[in-house]
């Protein structure tokens, strides 16, 4: 069986991939992406994106995507279905397309994103497929819920700060501790309990997530010391127990902080592996925004054009 050899392979189809492949195919590097299990990435989960310059009225995630995928068709992307499912980093750049097509590439982008963390209720994931009130991106969603009440569950730094930005727009946030005490920093700890519209419940656990079919109307908590039963009015559920980058098909090759977010050299958007570049939430654990994810896409395809000029 032949390998495919290709000049430049972008793997993922979040705004990270579809930028990438827009730079690289106005510079003739002739990209095959291929979209991976998640078509269009994280995006497709959230229903409408407010903050992302130049839709002034908003647009749907899946839109969008629909529309970042036209644009890099229409400079010449290849776009595949198909996931990447082995690599092997070791003389030169070989892949492997659902275990079975051999790529031998000169280039390649990882643009493979990350997959939020959900508690994995059958309520939880109801609701977050309808659209309905549950979300895992408080910077994203917190608009829609402005002089609401709210629960937001998990306990360390990224918990603290969604908690605390929701306080600004929410008239309650409740948070949901499964511990008895906050994993955060103390700084952000203080800034959490100093906030007056915030409130914290150690000890607990979401049971379910509660609506009318369409809508989240309130929260069934379980204090897991004394068992009790309570259940919080709430319109909105956030979950901020952390993210899981999807990489772990280059563990052997790249290296990665502890968490498996790919580490890229200071400045640019190189990976340890020469013709090997990292963009979007693969890499970045800290904004994980839509248009942040979008501008490394672009780095990253002026890293692997350069790198494909000096070759």
């Amino acid at each position: 069986m032949m390998s495919e050899k290709i000049n430049c392979l972008i793997i993922g189809s979040g705004p990270a991939g579809y930028t990438a492949a827009i730079y690289a195919a106005r510079a003739n590097m002739n990209p095959v992406l291929y979209q991976g299990i998640q078509p269009g990435g994280q995006l497709t989960t959230t229903t409408d994106v407010e903050n992302f310059p130049g839709y002034p009225d908003g647009i749907s995630g899946p839109e969008m995507m629909i529309e970042l995928q036209k644009q890099a068709e229409r400079f010449g992307t290849d776009i595949r279905n198909g996931w990447i499912t082995k690599v092997d980093f070791n003389n030169q750049l070989k892949l492997w397309v659902n275990d079975e097509h051999e790529l031998e590439c000169k280039s390649v982008i990882i643009s493979t994103g990350a997959s939020a963390k959900y508690l994995g209720l059958e309520s939880e994931k109801k609701y977050l497929e309808s659209g309905g009130g549950v979300s895992a991106c408080a910077v994203c969603d917190g608009f829609f819920y402005k002089n609401q009440q709210v629960v937001i569950v998990g306990g360390g730094d990224s918990a603290c700060e969604e908690a605390h930005y929701l306080s600004k727009l929410c008239s309650k946030v409740t948070m949901l501790v499964r511990k008895d005490e906050l994993r955060a920093s103390k700084i952000m700890q203080e800034r959490v309990k100093r906030t007056e519209n915030i409130e914290i419940l150690f000890n607990t656990s979401t049971v379910e997530v509660k609506g009318d079919g369409q809508v989240v109307t309130s929260i069934l908590t379980k204090n897991n010391i004394t068992k009790e039963l309570k259940e919080i009015p709430a319109t909105g559920f956030f979950v901020a127990i952390g993210h899981k980058p999807n990489t772990d098909i280059f563990k052997p090759f790249l290296d990665m902080d502890s968490t498996g977010y790919i580490i890229n050299e200071l400045g640019s958007t190189k990976t340890n592996v020469e013709g090997v570049f990292v963009s979007g939430d693969a890499a970045d654990h800290t904004y994980r925004q839509a248009i942040t994810a979008a501008g490394t896409g672009c780095m990253a395809a002026l890293d692997a054009e350069r790198y494909l000029a000096a070759l």
